[in-house]
């Protein structure tokens, strides 16, 4: 199998096999164990892996970008809370903050390239900073660029911080850089509108249903999809879901610029 997945939650998990399954990602296993008990044993003849996997985005979006099932990376985004304004501002003493135990499976595996991702805010700027310091210390270029996923065609602005690791010693400043570029020239080429109003906007969601909201905006979704309101069958499950996943077509631009670099 190529893809190793580890997801916490059994909801999502059951979600990333129903992917794999449909094909829609990177063949693999599913690991429902916390970071915290998984060794790097336990990651031998996986060629990707994929850390707080949430419904297998980062997958998705290597393959959109042209990154192959059988290319080795490693991803993960973990956890915001500590750092966003939604968790309770513990920062580096919350127990959530399990970037630690990421970093010590990088050091004990090795990975060639690993992408992650990480809220967009001052509060963050301390752990991308620990993030750079131990990667570096490992070997690994480091590079992180912040944009909306606007900047990929949403209609909402969703700032995120992107950031890759590379062991390979490519120049990552210098790729993040190109992506932070494509992403402010997709953003002034799109027709954002924030959610606000039924304006079109670029790329993906250029076919998006806009759906008139009891607060009296006008929200976008996915042709076909139904939104996920009181009384839906999963519907706090699936908000956890869709809300802890990353913008596709943010990361899939991401991995884009790195790749032409």
């Amino acid at each position: 199998m190529s893809a190793y997945y580890n997801e916490f939650d059994p909801y999502a998990a059951q979600w990333l096999r129903n992917l794999i399954e449909a094909g829609h990602i990177a063949p693999g296993i599913v690991d429902e164990r916390s970071i915290e008990d998984v060794h790097p044993s336990d990651l031998r003849g996986f060629t990707q892996c994929h850390f707080f996997a949430g419904i297998g985005v980062w997958s998705l979006a290597l393959r959109q970008a042209g990154w192959t099932d059988d290319r080795p990376v490693w991803t993960g985004s973990c956890p915001c809370q500590p750092f966003s304004e939604a968790g309770a501002g513990a920062g580096f003493d919350d127990p959530r903050h399990l970037w630690p135990h990421f970093a010590w499976l990088i050091k004990q595996c090795g990975p060639p390239v690993i992408f992650g991702e990480q809220v967009a805010s001052k509060a963050v700027g301390p752990w991308i900073d620990l993030v750079q310091a131990n990667v570096e210390a490992m070997d690994y270029a480091f590079g992180a660029v912040a944009f909306p996923a606007a900047g990929g065609g949403a209609p909402h602005i969703r700032d995120r911080t992107y950031w890759c690791a590379d062991a390979e010693r490519a120049n990552c400043g210098r790729q993040a850089a190109s992506a932070n570029h494509r992403q402010q020239e997709a953003l002034r080429s799109s027709d954002w509108t924030g959610g606000c109003s039924g304006s079109p906007v670029a790329g993906f969601w250029a076919d998006a249903e806009w759906v008139q909201c009891k607060d009296g905006r006008t929200r976008p979704t996915e042709s076909g999809v139904v939104p996920v309101v009181d009384g839906f069958a999963g519907r706090v499950e699936q908000l956890r879901a869709y809300g802890n996943a990353i913008n596709a077509e943010a990361a899939t631009q991401f991995i884009a610029a790195y790749l032409e670099t």
